[in-house]
């Protein structure tokens, strides 16, 4: 069947909406062939082909080719067995099709119903294709657009090029008000290729905006003179960003600033007032830190790498500051630098400091056995487990002033004696097994207690009604009365199934 009008409506729709003629005319063969379908009222398989030239198109009625399983077919008006297919096409193969040409449906009769509603939704299919293709390599960039609507604090941008953005709520600066035909700046963090609602995400109050727009505004940036390491924001409130130079003779900070604050001005109005700290980034962690920390003096750092925290001393009359308002100086310095940080007050991180060294004290008493004296010049030179005494290399130990080389033999030795006896306990305690859910459930038991018995071989009920009062008080924290509670308790299911006998 030949129908010029094919042709017509392939061109003027590929012509307004700038998409290809190809996905015109899929769009049209799919109409035509739920039309079909409909006209035999039937759960049929059709194939309409178009001629892409001249607008004739065809119809045929299609079969696919299978191995009918042990009910037949599952869908028998649109199914064959290989055996019958292949009586007139011996060729023909499972997962092929059977196709008979049957007469077509006029294409005017389908333009203002199936027709008109398969392109619609081939058209639109195609546009978000198309944003998505267009935006593909834009995700993590600044994007700007002209507020189309707000819905109940969501906001959709257009983006032009039948483009939408979506701000959602969460992604919008606290107290930020937008109309319709406002223009925005927004980072776009996420494209989605769904066949419905928004596909490109963005945000105003991610980090990575506030970086982005430094790039805008300080050409050194782009020249990459200029680096920005992180950023970390309480939005619409404050920001911090770390900036180092790699020329060594120009200042990141300053340009970052710019003429009488004009380019931190400049984002700070984007940002609807947002105050922007700019930092100095440093290789060395606690430097970075101390950085970070301002306006806040601070007086001391102490780093414990392996929490990935440090403990920052300030003067008292400056903790306030340090902190800021609702924690918020902390809270970004530690989002800057990625790590916890922990502000004090000078006299409670000297306390502190006393209390830890203390403890170190105590613990290299215990563990190798030496008296306070001993145990205070290891601590006094850095040392803080027995594993450092055991395995650090002699000639550190050696440089000690009150230490001979006895000395440093004898210390080496009972350190690793220590670090053997508690791996033989790790061994038998793991070997001991862990406490069942009966003996942790059972009344008058904590998790704690059932641990300490664990690490006896007493893991369940059954094991500890199997005890006496005796074995049991010789554990660390049982008297007798309560020892005797705990068995009876344990002894219960015994006594409810000796009755039930």
């Amino acid at each position: 069947m030949e129908n010029k009008e094919i042709l017509l409506v392939a061109d003027t729709v590929s012509n307004e909406k700038g998409i290809d003629r190809e996905v015109i005319f899929e769009a049209i063969e799919a109409a035509l062939a739920s039309a079909t379908r409909k006209k035999h009222q039937k759960d049929i398989e059709v194939r309409v082909d178009i001629d892409r030239n001249t607008g004739d198109y065809d119809t045929y009625r299609r079969w696919e080719v299978i191995e009918p399983g042990e009910e037949g077919f599952e869908e028998p008006l649109r199914q064959i067995s290989l055996e019958a297919a292949q009586i007139d096409q011996p060729e023909i193969q499972l997962g092929d099709f059977v196709e008979e040409q049957i007469d077509s449906v006029e294409f005017g009769r389908i333009a203002a119903q199936t027709a008109k509603q398969v392109i619609v939704q081939k058209v639109r299919e195609a546009e978000r294709r198309k944003v998505i293709d267009a935006y593909a390599d834009r995700e993590g960039s600044l994007v700007m657009g002209q507020v189309k609507r707000v819905e109940r604090g969501n906001v959709y941008v257009d983006l032009g090029d039948n483009a939408e953005g979506f701000i959602p709520r969460e992604e919008m600066i606290p107290r930020e008000s937008m109309r319709p035909g406002d223009r925005v700046r927004g980072y776009l963090y996420k494209i989605v290729s769904e066949v419905r609602g928004p596909q490109l995400f963005i945000s105003r109050t991610a980090p990575e905006f506030l970086m982005e727009l430094f790039k805008l505004e300080v050409p050194e940036v782009g020249q990459e003179l200029i680096e920005i390491i992180s950023a970390a924001r309480d939005p619409g409130m404050r920001a911090k960003i770390a900036v180092k130079s790699n020329d060594p003779r120009m200042d990141p900070v300053g340009a970052c600033v710019g003429m009488r604050g004009s380019r931190v001005q400049s984002v700070s109005n984007e940002l609807a007032g947002e105050r922007v700290d700019i930092i100095l980034w440093d290789e060395n962690p606690a430097q970075f830190a101390v950085n970070a920390m301002s306006p806040a003096e601070v007086t001391s750092i102490v780093i414990d790498e392996e929490a990935g925290s440090m403990d920052i001393a300030v003067p008292e009359e400056k903790l306030s500051q340090a902190i800021g308002r609702g924690g918020q100086n902390i809270k970004l310095a530690s989002q800057l630098t990625g790590w916890i940080l922990n502000v004090m007050d000078e006299n409670a991180a000297e306390e502190k400091s006393e209390g830890e060294a203390k403890q170190l004290v105590e613990n290299f008493m215990t563990q190798l056995d030496v008296d306070e004296e001993v145990a205070i010049i290891l601590v006094q030179e850095g040392l803080t487990t027995i594993d450092e005494v055991a395995y650090i290399p002699e000639s550190e130990l050696n440089e000690i002033e009150e230490f001979d080389e006895e000395m440093v033999q004898e210390l080496r030795g009972r350190a690793r004696d220590a670090l053997l006896t508690m791996a033989i306990a790790n061994e038998e305690t793991a070997a001991a097994g862990e406490p069942q859910e009966d003996l942790l459930t059972m009344e008058f038991m904590t998790d704690e207690l059932a641990h300490k018995l664990s690490r006896q071989g007493i893991c369940t009920m059954e094991d500890l009604a199997e005890l006496s009062t005796h074995e049991l008080e010789e554990i660390e924290g049982i008297d007798v009365e309560f020892a005797g509670k705990l068995i009876m308790k344990a002894r219960e299911p015994w006594f409810a199934e000796a009755e039930s006998s």
